[in-house]
């Protein structure tokens, strides 16, 4: 292995997420420019770095070398450390202001900034003030390069070099090598097996307690992401030890003392010992005790003859309600809590309606949410009156993922006598805990969704949980109202959730396309996005969607997202776009946020668009605003060309494309079929083979989530 040691003349390209770097040295042996190709964090101009790899000859760019490390010394000429300084690495200090301080102190320049800062004020321009300035941006620069080393040299990306910095600042290095796996716990964007790494390299046996810790913590969020609430011990102690590649008895061990010191909570229930995570196990239990207090302590109404009061609005309104939306209406009037669950076409709204107008007539506040923005514009514009999200009615104001904070709670309950919340099956077990905890006593909650569409993305089945309770009302809507009947798409998703093949292109709502090779199936979602439904008239950023089953695949999310992006947003000449590990975003993509973050207020889930790219800031355009990202924060936003079905929940579109691939076998089920169906408003296309339709319709097996939410409501004991 060659090294070539010399000061950075030019960073022709960085990528901070996979941290694959092209720069050319001046190199001390006095040869022409060298490029250096390598994956490690991109050099400053003006540095001097020793690279060590080999000579590659590229097809189009020529004679290259290809570094497998690059190590950062300090520069030691007058000429290298002008060119250092002058490249904006130290806060304060220009080009001008550069040449100033080398001409005053030399070689010895980066000497004084580091040891005696206070001779910068030597320096005609630069006072006390400034000084200090200039001398902490270098010591945070010099603390950098010594993390984003010490990252290259143990096999990690010296890209996440500046997160750990933020976080740990001048203790970084402390945590670096004797508390690695802070890392996961504490930066943004550093995952478990990351921090194992580095905690590997450095030392840690395979068995020490921080990793064993960190290990069976790692399980517990990837069961969470699986949308359990908890998971047997057993389970618990097999996955980790496989994880970890140690003995079970030793993982046993591990999760054993974690129990005994709270560190995790359990449940004994049919002879399975239950594992939970705290945030969990105090989300689930809160949620099942609000909600029973609430529907014990519902304030009565005046009248008190429901039965009677609706008849009579009917009669007055002119209005004649089915029984089970009668039904429904009055137990609203009557109930603390109820659940309205049905499929399309059942009159949903129609009975929301109803029981808002006889509501309000009895001169009740109500507020109306979803846990989604565009469910919630959906829910305002079916009732005439004004929604929000969950997030919004509750006013979030910061925290992370799993730990929000809301201004709304019990000590600053919400206004109102009544709260319906719509789409009920997008609730998971976190988002229904701090609700419920905001309701206030004497309010009435009702929650409406369809229980036969998928679970939450989040852990928990809140709505299937309450429903299989028997603790609170339900109220189930089954009968399809002539006039939906008349549309096929609503026609086919019920038949679609009683297992039957739906009625194909006998219309042009309902179009399946038979093509058994997957690329070609892909290249025809592009074709139909592209030129076939716009010549039609259709908008194919904001009246088409394309959903899929998988991330993977050639149907799959990424790919369709790749082929979906170049053919309906190509690169141009001079136009600014910005590369990540995973997208290349340009103006005018269509993006979806994909985690919650309080603090810029927009939710896992919101669809935006591009608006503008400008010094490394990517502007996106949502629904109730703008938000602006760093390039480190764009590792929340996807390209939403295409997305997973379960990313569409709460939403409607004019048209969805679904691709049904043999690829696809592993995660064909009729509920994602039916969920995917139902969020068409005037067309459904279906692309790929009735051989993988028929086996999302046979499958209707649902797997069952970890959770004792129902158990909990229901009062089984759990001991």
């Amino acid at each position: 292995m060659e090294t070539i040691t010399g000061i950075v003349d030019t960073v022709t390209f960085k990528n901070d997420d996979n941290s694959f770097t092209v720069f050319r040295i001046r190199p001390q042996t006095g040869m022409g420019a060298v490029t250096i190709v390598g994956s490690f964090a991109a050099p400053l101009l003006g540095e001097e770095v020793e690279v060590a790899g080999r000579w590659v000859e590229h097809s189009r760019f020529g004679k290259q070398f290809k570094a497998e490390s690059c190590r950062r010394l300090a520069p030691t000429t007058e000429k290298g450390i002008e060119r250092y300084l002058a490249s904006g690495a130290v806060k304060g200090i220009g080009a001008s202001m550069a040449a100033r301080l080398v001409k005053h102190f030399g070689a010895r320049t980066l000497e004084i900034m580091e040891f005696y800062p206070h001779r910068l004020a030597e320096v005609e321009g630069i006072g006390a003030k400034k000084a200090e300035m200039i001398r902490q941006s270098y010591a945070a620069q010099t603390e950098l390069r010594e993390i984003m080393l010490f990252l290259e040299m143990n096999g990690v990306s010296g890209s996440y070099g500046a997160r750990i910095a933020e976080a740990f600042g001048s203790s970084a290095m402390d945590v670096l090598r004797d508390s690695p796996y802070r890392l996961a716990a504490e930066v943004d964007g550093i995952g478990f097996r990351t921090a194992d790494q580095i905690a590997l390299s450095v030392g840690f046996d395979k068995d020490h307690p921080d990793r064993l810790a960190a290990g069976i913590q790692y399980t517990l969020l990837t069961v969470a992401q699986s949308g359990h609430c908890c998971i047997p011990e057993e389970a618990l102690t097999g996955e980790t030890a496989r994880l970890l590649a140690v003995d079970p008895l030793t993982a046993a061990d591990a999760v054993r003392q974690l129990i005994t010191s709270a560190g995790l909570l359990t449940e004994h229930f049919h002879s399975m010992e239950l594992v939970y995570p705290p945030w969990l196990y105090y989300a689930e239990k809160q949620t099942a005790k609000r909600l029973l207090e609430i529907r014990d302590c519902a304030r009565p109404l005046a009248g008190g003859d429901y039965e009677q009061a609706v008849r009579q609005w009917e009669r007055s309104e002119q209005v004649t309600l089915a029984e089970e939306q009668r039904q429904a209406v009055v137990s609203a009037l009557a109930y603390g809590v109820l659940v309205l669950t049905g499929g399309p076409g059942t009159g949903k709204t129609t009975t929301v309606r109803s029981m808002l107008d006889l509501l309000e007539a009895e001169g009740c506040k109500i507020l109306l949410g979803a846990p989604t923005g565009r469910a919630a514009k959906r829910l305002s514009e079916a009732t005439g009156r004004s929604a929000s999200t969950l997030h919004r009615l509750l006013e979030a104001v910061g925290g992370k993922e799993g730990a929000p904070l809301f201004v709304r709670n019990e000590q600053n309950p919400l206004e109102a006598d009544v709260l319906i919340v719509d789409e009920g099956s997008m609730m998971d077990i976190t988002l229904t805990s701090h609700l419920l905890r905001a309701v206030p006593d004497g309010c009435r909650f009702i929650l409406v969704g369809d229980v036969d569409q998928l679970p939450a993305v989040g852990p928990g089945s809140v709505l299937k949980d309450i429903i299989r309770s028997a603790a609170v009302p339900v109220v189930r809507l089954t009968e399809v109202f002539r006039q939906s009947g008349e549309s096929i798409i609503i026609h086919n998703a019920h038949r679609i959730n009683r297992g039957l093949r739906p009625d194909l292109n006998t219309s042009s709502e309902f179009l399946f396309l038979d093509i058994p090779d997957s690329q070609i199936a892909a290249q025809t979602i592009v074709n139909l996005c592209a030129r076939d439904l716009p010549d039609q008239g259709f908008d194919p950023i904001s009246d088409v969607q394309v959903l899929s089953p998988m991330h993977r695949h050639d149907c799959g999310v990424e790919n369709l997202n790749k082929q979906l992006q170049a053919a309906l947003n190509p690169a141009e000449q001079g136009r600014e776009e910005l590369a990540t590990a995973k997208f290349t975003f340009r103006p005018g993509d269509k993006v979806m946020q994909m985690k919650n973050n309080y603090t810029k207020g927009v939710f896992n889930g919101d669809i935006g668009v591009i608006t503008a790219i400008s010094e490394e800031l990517v502007y996106v355009r949502y629904p109730d605003g703008s938000i602006v990202y760093e390039r480190k924060e764009l590792d929340e936003l996807h390209l939403a060309y295409a997305m997973s079905v379960h990313k569409s929940q709460g939403s409607e579109y004019p048209i969805v494309i679904l691709p049904l691939t043999a690829s696809h076998h592993v995660m064909l089920q009729r509920n994602l079929l039916y969920t995917a169906v139902t969020r068409a408003k005037q067309r459904v296309i279906l692309v790929g083979t009735k051989a993988a339709l028929n086996t999302a319709l046979a499958n209707d097996r649902t797997k069952r989530r970890y959770s004792l939410l129902a158990e909990r409501l229901g009062g089984e004991s759990l001991c």
